[in-house]
Parts: structure tokens; C-alpha cells; sequence
């Protein structure tokens, strides 16, 4: 970082504890394509914890098991109501004040008051008792530790807050800390060193979100960018042959999924949904866009959600007779001009997608040919990704393709609440619900790991792959370019950090 990039940091307030300098030359410039819409963690408090920059009581290590974080350990009552968790001692925020009970009982506060993870939560009071936080609960919820996890209910100080308590700032803990902020595009960072824990090797960082495949695979090629996330397989083929950089992929909980809006006239019966479903040609899309044979989805979960996925379902084949046979039932006659019609209506849909993963719009493509076989008009639309849950709300959304991550937090169930509650979810279910899966997700909550568990999550999967609210497409993988000069360099599965503190510049 340039030491007039330093100064005015500095001068502006943003940080008082002590940071390093770096020269430009050794700044990790890192490039993603998620935008930085707010310093409030409800809404972005994903990029900052990737950035290490904040924190959360509870951690994972690189096996995605839970460990401890802000929170050097935590208990849980007999009758599984009160939680305690004990703060480390000495924790800094990036102005200098000292992390404590009562600063980290408002900032969940506030989490749990916004809509997100911890909203689900069934939270009677959050408390300060010494150098603890004791969370009491209406009812048994052995979700808590992992929902602590997510990005939401990362800790800043309050200083980061103004008087009505809207973020204005981020001042975290971690090992590093803003010293630029400039939404939705930009953010710089540099190493604190009164970080509590392993300090960090590489001095500052930045952040830049290119929501463009193509540009971020350009950044990566010329090297006006050191880590590049999510490229396009194209992108990905003329990369491998660059000498300065190299490859890592992983895979993901992650799915590409089809929304939908179950009020709709032509999606409400669940043949309907089965007949678009069987005209997918799974493997298809995972061999000519994913490039991954593996990725084509049979079913909503993917393998690496053990209890959840199902070992026992067959290969996605694609089966357009049965789709057709279905749709005939349904009274959707096939029109001369190859499209169907009911009551004088046309099966004709729209499909909303984005392109900040660049393969979205390339399978949207792919999913509007296939459907046109089925005699199902589509069209596409290409836009933002908060266009699908503003079409949710607004309720002019019929079809939504999009990925999403069932392990958002360590534990899917935690997601699953959220996208197929009753009232559904802005990246889940859209006028559907069905009761018998509002129990097996509530009793869910409060059974422990063990065979009972592991039969519920899956009757829960089979209804979900069997009523098709969404309809999986193919499982993802995270794809990164690195500049070779970057030692210790892997992906976190999880996607909640960026791992900037494993990182060194090789001496070569």
C-alpha cells in the first residue's frame, strides 16, 4: 500500500491501532465478482470476513469442523436453553478498544434483529456475564454455534455504528484492518499488528469486485490481479497455459438451481415441475459448460453434504418422452408453431439469471433450447442478482436461475430453514411450502447427530428432489487463479475465507 494511501486511512479515522505499510509492489490484489453494497454485515458482511478483516464467536478450521473464534470456548445447559460463550481476553478491535461481553452482546444484537441466520434462532435474550455472553433460548437449538459462523454475525466495535446504530464503518478484529472503503467496487486493507492471534506475512491487501468473467480472467492473464475467484471454464482452459499463474479448484456445497414460482399457472402442479426437470440434460451442461462430468445434479444435495445427500438415486438421464407424456396429461397441447398451449395461454416463461458467475447465462441458454424441445417458450433475462429476490417479493418472478450455498453455515440445515420455511425464501421456495417438511426441519433443529438424525435429513431430501420447489441443474466448484509467486495458497469450501493469513510471496 502506498504510504499516501496509508496516510489518508489514518487521517480519515479508520484505523488508530497499529497497521503496516507496504509498498504497492507487494500488495495482494485480489478480485471476485461479488460487489461490496454496505459496510452493514447483513449485507456484506460476507467479503469482510473473507478478507479477514472481521470476525465471528465461532470459526472453522480447513476440514469445515466447528473451532473456536472471538469465542475461546462454549457450553450449553443441560436442557439445551442457555449457551455460554467465553470471550478470549485481551481481543483488540482495529480503533484500539478491547473487544468485551458487552460490546459483542450489541453487535448480535443487531443481528438478530435484521433478517438473516441468526433471526432464526429462537433467541429469548442475549447477555453479558463477566468475560462471557450468554444467549438464552425459548427452545432447544443445537443450530446456534454454527449459525454464530456466519458472516452476519461477524463482530465490529461500536464505533463502527452511528447514533440510529446503522454501519458506517467496519472496525473489526482480525488480522487485518480498511484502511479504503469505497462501495460497491473497492477495498484496501493492511496487516494490524495487534491482531491476537498468528499475525499476518503479507503486508496489505486489496479487494476489487469485477462482476465480468471476462475481465477478472483478463486481470488474472495480465497480472493486474494476484488471486482471481470464479472463472468461467473457457477462461479457465486459456489460464492453465499462462506460465505466471496457477490453477486451484474445489468442490462446493453449492448448487445451480432453478426457482420457481410455484403460484404461477403453469408451475403450480408438481407434473409440470417434474416434466421441466426431465428435460434437462444434466450431463450435458456439466460436460460442455461446467467442463466437470461430475457436476450434472440428480438431486438437490451434493455429495459433499454427507446425511443429506442420497447415495442410492441413479444418473441424471435426461427423459423427454416422460416429459412430454407429463405435459400431455396436464392439458398442454403442442401448438403448429411448436409451443404449448392450455386454455388459450402459452407455456411461455421467463427465466431471470445473472452474470456475476459467468457460467449462469451460458446455462440459461443451455436450459432455454432444452425447454423449447418440451414445447416450453422461455425467455432470458440477464440481469442482477438481487433481481431475484426483489422478483420474489414482488411476486413477478416465475423463474430464477441462480447457485446457491447450502453451506452457508457449517451445518445446511441452518439454510434449508431459511429458503422452505413456510413463507418461503428469497433463494428458496416461492409460493410452496409443505408442512410435513416444516417438521422434519423443526424437529431437525433439536436432534442430536446420530441415525434418527441422519433418516430425517433424508426423508427431508427426498420430498424436496421429489415436490422440485427448485430444480437442481449441476453442483459447483470454486475455481481461483493464483500468481505463482504465492505460496500457501488454498480454497476454503465453505467460502468464508480467503485464507490471506496462510500467504506468503515465495523468494523466487
Amino acid at each position: 500500500m502506498s504510504p499516501w494511501l496509508l496516510a489518508a486511512a489514518l487521517t480519515a479515522g479508520l484505523i488508530t491501532g497499529p497497521v503496516q505499510a507496504a509498498n504497492v509492489d507487494d500488495r495482494l490484489d485480489v478480485v471476485a465478482p461479488w460487489e461490496i453494497n454496505s459496510p452493514d454485515p447483513a449485507r456484506a458482511g460476507h467479503v469482510f470476513l473473507r478478507m479477514q478483516v472481521a470476525e465471528t464467536l465461532v470459526d472453522t478450521d480447513h476440514d469445515g469442523r466447528l473451532v473456536p473464534g472471538l469465542a475461546e470456548h462454549w457450553e450449553t445447559s443441560q436442557d439445551g436453553l442457555e449457551w455460554r460463550f467465553t470471550l478470549r481476553d485481551g481481543v483488540r478491535f482495529h480503533d484500539g478498544s478491547l473487544l468485551t461481553a458487552d460490546s459483542v452482546v450489541a453487535a448480535l444484537e443487531r443481528a438478530a434483529a435484521r433478517p438473516g441466520m441468526l433471526a432464526q434462532a429462537p433467541i429469548e435474550a442475549i447477555e453479558a456475564e463477566g468475560p462471557a455472553v450468554v444467549l438464552r433460548l425459548a427452545l432447544p437449538y443445537a443450530l446456534l454455534p454454527a449459525l454464530l459462523a456466519h458472516s452476519s454475525t461477524q463482530i465490529l466495535a461500536p464505533g463502527s455504528f452511528d447514533d440510529d446504530g446503522r454501519a458506517v464503518e467496519v472496525i473489526g478484529t482480525g488480522p487485518y484492518a480498511v484502511t479504503s472503503l469505497q462501495t460497491p467496487q473497492r477495498l484496501r486493507v493492511a496487516r494490524f499488528d495487534d491482531y491476537w492471534g498468528e499475525p499476518a506475512s503479507i503486508a496489505a491487501a486489496s479487494y476489487l469486485a469485477a462482476p465480468r468473467g471476462e475481465t477478472r480472467a483478463l486481470m488474472a492473464q495480465s497480472g493486474d490481479a494476484d488471486i482471481v475467484f470464479t472463472l468461467d471454464p473457457a477462461s479457465r482452459l486459456r489460464l492453465a497455459r499462462q506460465p505466471n499463474l496457477a490453477l486451484a479448484s474445489t468442490p462446493l456445497p453449492r448448487t445451480v438451481v432453478v426457482k420457481l414460482n410455484a403460484a404461477h399457472p403453469a408451475l403450480a402442479e408438481a407434473p409440470t415441475r417434474r416434466a421441466l426437470s426431465l428435460a434437462v440434460n444434466r450431463q450435458g451442461i456439466a460436460r460442455g459448460v461446467m467442463r466437470t462430468p461430475q457436476a450434472a445434479a440428480n438431486q438437490l444435495f451434493p455429495p459433499a453434504l454427507a446425511g443429506w445427500h442420497r447415495d442410492d438415486l441413479g444418473a441424471p438421464e435426461r427423459d423427454l418422452d416422460t416429459a412430454r407424456t407429463l405435459l400431455d396429461d396436464q392439458g398442454w397441447t403442442l401448438g403448429d408453431d411448436g409451443i404449448r398451449t392450455r386454455d388459450g395461454r402459452r407455456l411461455a416463461l421467463t427465466l431471470t439469471t445473472f452474470a456475476d458467475r459467468p457460467e449462469l447465462p451460458i446455462i440459461a441458454t443451455a436450459l432455454q433450447d432444452q425447454w423449447r424441445e418440451l414445447g416450453v417458450d422461455v425467455a432470458v433475462n440477464v440481469g442482477n442478482a438481487s433481481e431475484i429476490p426483489a422478483g420474489h417479493h414482488d411476486g413477478s418472478l416465475e423463474m430464477g436461475l441462480m447457485a446457491r450455498n447450502y453451506g452457508l453455515v457449517p451445518d445446511p440445515l441452518a439454510t434449508l430453514r431459511e429458503d422452505f420455511s413456510p413463507d418461503g425464501g428469497d433463494w428458496g421456495a416461492m409460493n410452496w411450502s409443505d408442512p410435513r417438511l416444516t417438521d422434519l426441519l423443526a424437529s431437525l433443529t433439536e436432534t442430536p447427530p446420530g441415525e434418527a438424525r441422519r433418516e430425517q435429513a433424508g426423508a427431508a431430501a427426498d420430498l424436496l428432489n421429489a415436490a422440485l420447489p427448485v430444480i437442481p441443474v449441476a453442483w459447483y466448484q470454486q475455481s481461483a487463479a493464483v500468481n505463482a509467486r504465492l505460496d500457501g495458497f488454498s480454497l476454503d469450501p465453505l467460502e468464508r475465507s480467503y485464507r490471506l493469513t496462510d500467504l506468503s510471496w515465495s523468494e523466487t
